[in-house]
């Protein structure tokens, strides 16, 4: 698939934001057991230390240790089906929701029910990497970063998890009370 340019994102956007509020769907689990390797899941543990079982997010490295703001990446399923078409796991998110995602629905301290897990929304921005770019194309990080789109949260969220347990593909996930 042809990289999409700034133009076709744009077009692409009203889908996006008419993504459900409050109650939304578990499309997709990966796992990164290693750089540059993925593993689609129909289920996965999620653990309060851990973060995704088996994702080399936990493994410290010389170049990064794990940040606990950062243990779970989050990204729109709608945004990566616009940038990528049906191939979402290079993206290097873990879970791919189908639920809005903007900072005035999910501000950070926001929780999430999956299943019996209860993840925390960080206030860690997400961004595009330079690996994104080079899957993606320089213009899905440049849409996805651009200043007029932050609120939206185009590249998706990090979150914490709260409550451990299982979670499954097409689980529902749901926005929790604030409180």
């Amino acid at each position: 698939m042809a990289h999409r340019t700034t133009a076709e994102l744009e077009a692409g956007l009203d889908a996006i934001l008419a993504a459900p509020r409050g109650m939304g769907t578990l499309e997709l689990i990966v796992r990164r057991p290693s750089e540059r390797q993925r593993e689609i899941l129909d289920a996965a543990e999620l653990d309060t230390s851990a973060g995704l079982v088996g994702d080399r997010w936990s493994i410290p490295t010389p170049e990064k240790t794990p940040h606990p703001g950062k243990q779970i990446t989050i990204m729109s399923s709608r945004v990566i089906e616009l940038i990528a078409g049906d191939d979402w796991a290079p993206a290097g998110d873990q879970l791919f929701v189908d639920l809005d995602l903007t900072e005035s629905h999910l501000p950070a301290g926001a929780r999430l029910a999956i299943g019996d897990v209860v993840l925390e929304v960080t206030a860690d921005p997400h961004t595009g990497c330079k690996k994104f770019a080079e899957r993606f194309g320089v213009d899905a990080v440049a849409w996805t970063k651009a200043p007029a789109h932050a609120h939206l949260r185009l590249r998706g969220l990090h979150a914490r998890v709260i409550a451990p347990g299982t979670i499954r593909r097409g689980d529902a996930i749901r926005k929790l009370a604030d409180t």
